[in-house]
């Protein structure tokens, strides 16, 4: 079930492997933790051929922003409890910092909205705000 669009930031908590469908199509996937003080793990789901080139040059410890539709599974757990995973079925992916490679999408997919995260510091929504 996919929740909203999201844009988060974060380590990389697991480096991304390479599994292919059935139908050999490709899907990448790796862990961020998106936490601060603690660890807040998050799925990373990726199936655009435009972010191979990104995907395959991700390792553990990264610091990578990526935003996509944010997804809720319900997986059993070994002793038999329903537990829910969080993934990102992602859209774009850039790293972050200042020597962090520069990745262009190719030209057959439509062109991906760039986040700047320090343009959205000063927006934040007062609690009165929210609607719910």
């Amino acid at each position: 079930m996919s929740l909203a669009k999201a844009v988060v930031t974060g380590s990389v908590f697991r480096a991304p492997e390479r599994r292919f469908t059935q139908n050999n199509i490709p899907v990448s996937s790796f862990v961020l933790n998106i936490g601060d003080r603690e660890e807040m793990l998050l799925r990373v789901i990726v199936r655009r051929t435009s972010l191979d080139e990104i995907v395959s040059s991700i390792s553990k410890d990264d610091r990578v922003l990526v935003e996509g539709a944010l997804q809720v599974a319900t997986v059993k757990s070994e002793n038999g409890n329903d537990r829910k995973i969080f993934e990102i079925n992602a859209n774009s992916i850039e790293f972050m910092g200042a020597d962090a490679p520069v990745v262009t999408p190719s030209s057959n997919e439509p062109e991906l909205t760039k986040f700047n995260t320090e343009e959205f510091t000063d927006e934040l929504i007062g609690e009165g705000e929210i609607p719910f």
